[in-house]
């Protein structure tokens, strides 16, 4: 009897959490207890745990979480232990959002979960890898392959060896809608959605790379822009370190308005994002902000992500992303069980996912979850490319 009152109190401590959310949020935030479940799960609705709260748990504890470490954010094939790594920045995401969500009353535990989530589709190689794969994918007739769509595809049917970690729609939401790469001035929620909605968007976004998707919650919206600002200086600074760029060749418009650090790029766009969207239904930046922003994104785009210093060993890489499909593909077809996509990938995986998904749709999911250094592993010697030392 005194275990199960011990139980029922931790449960009355969730109830008070959730009226203290009530009451100290902005009625704008979404709440815990408006979390949405694909499967509805008893025995976390009479828990004591929050459901955003849930969420980032279990996308922490996620396998594909751990392959964070060796996943490249803009730089491949760099071995300089400084450079910035997918695993960094999403918690960089997650802690920049986090502070500007505490100042516009928004929810922490759903801006972490999406943060920590929104990256865990990407391929090896980053961008590049993510155009390569999709291009494998499109000439394989299942539509192109955007990380986003892939990080929702992780979460929600390849974790747990094909059950997925059913998380709340908000944050399965704000991972698929991230696209940090979009420039928005002003983003307004599009709420109401369902999970019917978001499965067709994906299938949607899978055909037309130009679909667009905005965000059903402020702490989504807020995520999409805390990318940004996420990335924007850090890939600065990178590229610095680099020897790709030099600092003062930052265009003056934007640096007279936005600094020239990382440090003060990062205070800039934070203050600008809260002083605009405070008490507002939108997360915003200012005109003069946002047009600083573009002018940095767009010298980034030329100076730093197109330029051929870094794209050297892009040909191979390509050539090594079809290899490596083709092999895996024929290895699938031909039931080669002694192939590492059935001895790793397939082993212990649910039927419902082998049934439900053709050949080359379990070859992307296997390839795109691989870090770095597994795909060189699983490629001849002779043809990898160096790490070299910078």
């Amino acid at each position: 009897m005194k275990k199960y009152d011990k139980a029922k109190s931790l449960v009355k401590l969730k109830a008070f959490l959730n009226r203290q959310e009530t009451a100290m949020l902005s009625s704008l935030a979404a709440k815990n207890a408006q979390g949405i479940r694909r499967v509805p799960d008893e025995r976390l609705d009479s828990g004591y745990r929050q459901a955003f709260s849930v969420d980032v748990d279990r996308i922490l504890h996620s396998l594909a979480y751990a392959r964070y470490i060796d996943k490249t954010q803009v730089f491949y094939l760099v071995k300089n232990d400084h450079i910035t790594h997918r695993v960094l920045h999403v918690q960089l995401v997650s802690k920049i959002a986090r502070t500007i969500g505490r100042f516009l009353g928004l929810n922490e535990d759903l801006i972490e979960a999406i943060a920590l989530g929104h990256d865990i589709g990407h391929a090896p190689f980053g961008h590049d890898g993510e155009r390569f794969l999709s291009e494998i994918c499109r000439k394989n007739g299942i539509g192109f392959f955007h990380h986003n769509l892939q990080s929702v595809q992780f979460l929600e049917r390849v974790e747990r060896k094909g059950k997925g970690w059913n998380l709340c729609l908000q944050t399965l939401d704000g991972i698929l809608c991230h696209d940090g790469e979009m420039h928005s001035e002003r983003l307004l929620p599009a709420t109401g959605q369902s999970f019917a909605e978001m499965d067709a968007q994906i299938a949607a976004k899978r055909k037309d790379p130009t679909t667009e998707l905005t965000p059903m919650t402020l702490e989504g919206c807020l995520v999409r822009m805390a990318d940004t600002v996420s990335y924007i200086g850090r890939d600065i600074e990178d590229a610095i370190r680099l020897g790709l760029i030099k600092r003062f060749e930052l265009p003056r418009n934007s640096t007279r308005v936005l600094g020239d650090s990382n440090g003060t790029i990062v205070f800039n766009l934070v203050t600008d994002i809260i002083r605009n969207s405070y008490q507002n239904p939108y997360i915003a930046f200012s005109s003069e902000v946002s047009e600083a922003l573009i002018g940095l994104k767009a010298f980034n785009l030329e100076c730093i992500y197109l330029n051929p210093k870094i794209k050297q060993h892009t040909h191979r890489i390509k050539k090594l992303f079809e290899m490596l499909f083709e092999k895996f593909l024929d290895d699938l077809q031909k039931q080669r069980k002694s192939s590492l996509i059935f001895s790793q990938f397939l082993k212990d995986m649910t039927q419902e996912y082998i049934e439900q998904y053709a050949p080359a749709e379990i070859v992307r999911d296997f390839v795109s979850g691989m870090t770095d250094h597994y795909f060189l592993n699983q490629c001849p010697e002779d043809m990898r490319p160096r790490v070299e030392a910078v």
